[in-house]
């Protein structure tokens, strides 16, 4: 491994604000310098050029000396995965001729005053990284930890006088009556369920799938509804269908259009060329992402985004995202610097941002994600909210809502999907596995801060808006061909990863299939089946 340094990281206003958080916990903290740290892997025994790898990466092979009395810490991405960066980075650096098998970078801050208490360490580098995407080492020599490759994962069975446990240590969130019904129909089948099967069940009858509680019988007033909330929500659509081409059967509803040209590129040459006018219709999209952003709130919403942006894509057979919008609704925001009369202090969650972070990182991140894909984010909302109700209870957002939208456009011919057959081939289109977004499903059952913390951050997925944009290509290739589209059946790999989208594709068409999982891409190769099969790494589609 080769570790080089890079140029300062933090601008004066990121510098002062963790500086500020810093001192939070030990007043008298400072941070004394912060840099970029390379820490680059060779492809096999050639040794790449330093001059070459520091002219590309701005470094420099000499580190900054520690100056006296202060401590460094290196916070690099979480052990175990590959960073959206380093996708890139390594790719860039390989196409000039270096023998470079992985580039990684990291963020060297020095500190003052670091204190000996072992619990004000650790509350410090809680500070100092996101534990959802970042791991915090104290030499550089351990970025060595990058690039190890763990043992794989092996298939695990659970005995079904176990299942409460095992719902529990997974973060499956089943209710006890579908726990009943596994024991009884696994009893029935004389084996023990695999960890495979029961985080797929889990994903597939999570809230997030299935909309239990808006799909439940209600009553107002003691008054029994004859439609559940969801249905209530159709009905609008019930009454009124006129100029909607699909609504609530794909991954995005589409109303009537009017003609319009497309700029695409062509299919023989791929040359970029203005079309003639064709029927068209807009796509609309509007979903939350709120376990994420109440637990990472940057990642949370960034990924947020990039999920509607997907739904877009996979709609009919093909879409074009167009514009994004967010909102945010949180409890109180607590200002330290501007103090409201009504903002009652009181005990939150220590699991959960608190709602000024969310809204300082949140909108960032959606931002961030829409502008890195190429699509503006126009429109948004943000509203904070608590109300007492008594000495013991206040209703809030602690719990946010994060609210994703956006709009789009699709060609009228490619509206309505086909129907796969058999002899058809399965796709996943998109960036490799890997351990993160695990449960996230299942996680959006349960009320924030309820799970294991470290079930909370599996759950949270990454973002890499270059890997969406380049699936997207794709699939603007293949529309382009018309009705030669390629693409017969679409879907986007949301929450519970393949072993939601793949099953979906198949049970729409009425067709089964056989799948290899040797064959699914990845970038962790310690990946259990049922990580492996289950986790919603960002920026993947499946199609037929």
């Amino acid at each position: 491994m080769m570790v080089l340094e890079g140029a300062p990281a933090l601008s004066p206003f990121r510098r002062e604000r963790l500086e500020s958080r810093l001192q939070s916990i030990a007043p008298s903290l400072r941070i004394s310098g912060a840099w970029h740290v390379y820490f680059v892997q060779a492809e096999g025994t050639a040794a790449p050029d330093v001059d070459t790898l520091c002219r590309i990466l701005e470094a420099r092979p000499q580190s900054e000396a520690v100056a006296d009395g202060a401590v460094s810490r290196i916070v690099v991405p979480r052990l175990g995965t590959l960073s959206p960066w380093s996708s890139k980075a390594s790719e860039l650096v390989r196409g000039a001729g270096q023998p470079v098998s992985r580039v990684e970078r990291g963020l060297r801050i020095d500190v003052q005053g670091w204190p000996a208490d072992a619990a004000a360490q650790q509350a410090l580098v809680k500070v100092l990284h996101d534990p959802m995407t970042q791991s915090v080492l104290e030499t550089v020599d351990q970025g060595q930890s990058l690039f190890s490759t763990p043992a794989r994962g092996e298939l695990e069975r659970v005995p079904v006088d176990q299942l409460e446990a095992a719902n529990q240590r997974l973060g499956l969130a089943m209710a006890q009556d579908e726990i009943d019904y596994l024991r009884e129909r696994f009893t029935a089948l004389g084996r023990s369920p695999s960890d495979v099967e029961l985080m797929m069940f889990a994903q597939a009858n999570s809230e997030h799938c299935r909309h239990k509680i808006f799909n439940a019988s209600w009553t107002i007033d003691g008054q029994e509804q004859d439609r559940s909330l969801f249905r209530m929500i159709k009905n609008t659509h019930q009454q009124t269908p006129q100029h909607t081409l699909s609504a609530y059967s794909d991954n995005a509803a589409v109303i009537e259009g009017h003609p319009a040209s497309r700029y695409r590129p062509d299919p023989a040459s791929g040359e970029y060329r203005r079309e003639p006018q064709v029927p068209s219709a807009f796509q609309i999209k509007v979903e939350t992402h709120n376990h994420p952003t109440a637990i990472a709130p940057f990642p949370g919403a960034s990924t947020g985004a990039g999920g509607e942006i997907r739904d877009e894509g996979a709609t009919g057979r093909g879409g074009k995202p167009k514009a994004g919008l967010s909102g945010f609704s949180v409890s109180h925001l607590r200002i330290p610097e501007l103090p409201q009369p009504w903002e009652a202090p009181r005990a939150l969650n220590p699991r959960m941002a608190p709602a000024l972070e969310i809204m300082t990182d949140g909108p960032l991140g959606g931002a961030a994600f829409n502008n890195e894909f190429g699509r503006p984010a126009l429109l948004g909302y943000f509203r904070s909210f608590e109300l007492p109700e008594g000495a013991d209870l206040v209703r809030a957002y602690d719990k946010p809502i994060m609210l994703a939208g956006g709009l789009g456009a699709i060609d009228r011919v490619q509206v309505d999907k086909i129907l796969l057959q058999d002899g058809d081939a399965v796709i996943v289109l998109g960036g490799p596995a890997m351990l993160i977004g695990l449960g996230g499903g299942a996680a959006s059952s349960v009320a924030s801060g309820e799970s294991a913390e470290d079930l909370d951050f599996a759950s949270v997925q990454r973002d890499n808006p270059e890997m969406e944009r380049r699936c997207q290509e794709v699939i603007d290739r293949c529309v382009a061909m018309g009705t030669n589209n390629p693409i017969k059946f679409f879907h986007d790999v949301g929450a519970g990863g393949l072993s939601n989208a793949i099953p979906e594709l198949l049970h729409d068409s009425g067709v089964g299939g056989i799948i290899d999982l040797g064959k699914v891409p990845t970038d962790d190769p310690s990946l259990s089946p049922m990580q492996l099969w289950c986790n919603e790494s960002q920026e993947r589609y499946v199609l037929g």
